[in-house]
């Protein structure tokens, strides 16, 4: 598609985006006033008390960033006029009814004007409570897609889902839609309706024993957990996302539905300029540990496809899908959006790049030295990862507490540390290893 014909459909557009202070929200908002500053609004839903507070969160963590450099230099003194004009923060919650607007004015505004909603609303975390990905990444895209029906002007609502709410796919894994209550196992009901009972009802019988908050916490993540593996996901959030997606399918009615599914997001290809990142995004926290030489061992099949998409690729295809489906209203469109088809990247190659980079480029630590690094020990079966676990440290943490024993718990705060951070690390490797050993494409 021409970007001629992409700038000409934002003309004058007004579009609403949900989870905005997202690492791939301010990319796609960014791309949007870059090709088309003549664009009619954006709305940029934030979770924040008030309008104030959301305004100030649209300043300091979307428009200060480095990823505008690019817009603020070529708009120079007219970018924050542009900005005043064409974005407007909203405080608010995918979680609550109508996205938590309480501005009655500002509501029925964004109802008359809005022409495409993109829903990039989420919460990533592997392990997070239930509770939490069940409001946000479950029912949360529920309530946008209702606020959209609302608005008079509606075409499209774009959604940002995730290439593996497929689980553990083999194979070349189809763009096909869930149907509402599928699971993974096929001997196995889901009705999404009865699980938030049943996860209201635990969340209750957690808060009703005056547990410290911390408990609960862990007790409801633990609790999403065992409910994703009972339905054949891996973990709450790929399965909070796909009970989000199975919601969007069932109730969109004749509203035109784009559903996005990419794979590893990482940094910017090429828009605005290579590299941008923000925080430390799945692989990238492995690189960085490696780099500060906080790695000797990683759990992997080095011939396993590791399924990375640059982050500005992602919004492109979020954008072309935008123009190419808008007002279709028979339409349900799945994309899922990948490289390894065409491109594929395995952990070998990552492991020798990492290599390459960080002994030509090597990292200085705090006290200014220089931190070289070697080869990391790839383990590439459950069996020897464990082995290593237990020669390396479960062993020595089994003297260390023979040894607190006799001294009359004299390391009881070392130990329970150590412990900890061990306990920490087969935990993130329960959750991370099937994509360790991912067969789809």
């Amino acid at each position: 598609m021409e970007l001629e014909n992409i700038a000409e459909f934002l003309e004058d557009r007004t579009i609403l985006v949900t989870g905005a202070a997202g690492f791939l929200a301010k990319i796609f908002i960014e791309k949007i006033l870059r090709t088309q500053p003549n664009v009619k609004k954006l709305y940029l839903l934030l979770r924040a008390k008030d309008t104030k507070a959301a305004t100030k969160r649209l300043q300091t963590e979307i428009m200060g960033k480095e990823l505008f450099r690019v817009l603020r230099d070529r708009c120079d003194s007219s970018f924050n006029p542009l900005i005043s004009s064409k974005v407007t923060a909203v405080a608010g919650d995918i979680s609550s009814e109508n996205l938590g607007v309480v501005d009655m004015n500002l509501r029925e505004e964004m109802w008359r004007e809005t022409e495409i909603v993109v829903n990039v609303a989420a919460t990533t975390d592997f392990y997070d409570r239930y509770d939490v990905a069940l409001g946000i990444n479950t029912f949360g895209p529920l309530n946008v897609m209702s606020f959209a029906k609302k608005c008079e002007k509606i075409k499209m609502l774009l959604h940002v889902s995730t290439a593996y709410v497929c689980g553990e796919g083999v194979g070349l894994i189809q763009e096909k839609p869930f149907y509402m209550g599928e699971t993974l196992k096929k001997a196995s009901n889901l009705d999404i309706f009865e699980e938030k009972k049943v996860m209201e009802e635990k969340l209750n019988q957690l808060q009703k024993q005056n547990l410290k908050d911390e408990t609960v916490s862990s007790a409801m993540k633990e609790f999403g957990l065992k409910r994703a593996n009972i339905y054949g996901w891996p973990n709450t959030y790929v399965f909070t996302k796909a009970m989000g997606e199975m919601l969007l399918g069932h109730f969109r009615g004749d509203l035109s539905l784009v559903i996005i599914r990419p794979t590893m997001i990482t940094s910017t290809y090429k828009e605005p300029f290579p590299g941008w990142i923000e925080g430390l995004r799945t692989i990238d926290s492995v690189i960085a540990s490696y780099g500060k030489g906080k790695l000797g061992c990683f759990l992997a099949n080095p011939k396993s496809v590791l399924d990375l998409i640059p982050a500005d690729m992602v919004s492109n295809a979020m954008i072309v899908a935008m123009v190419a489906h808008s007002n279709q209203p028979l339409d349900l469109i799945i994309y899922q959006v990948g490289s390894s088809l065409r491109n594929p990247v395995t952990f070998s190659n990552v492991r020798e790049f990492t290599t390459r980079y960080f002994s030509e480029n090597p990292w200085t630590n705090r006290n200014g030295e220089t931190v070289k690094v070697g080869k990391v020990t790839v383990l590439s079966t459950m069996p020897n990862y464990l082995m290593y676990m237990t020669v390396w440290f479960l062993l020595p943490l089994k003297g260390l507490h023979l040894v607190n024993t006799i001294c009359c718990q004299y390391y009881r705060e070392v130990y329970t540390r150590l412990d900890q951070k061990i306990k920490l690390v087969m935990r993130l490797v329960g959750l991370y290893k099937p994509y360790a050993f991912f067969k789809g494409m």
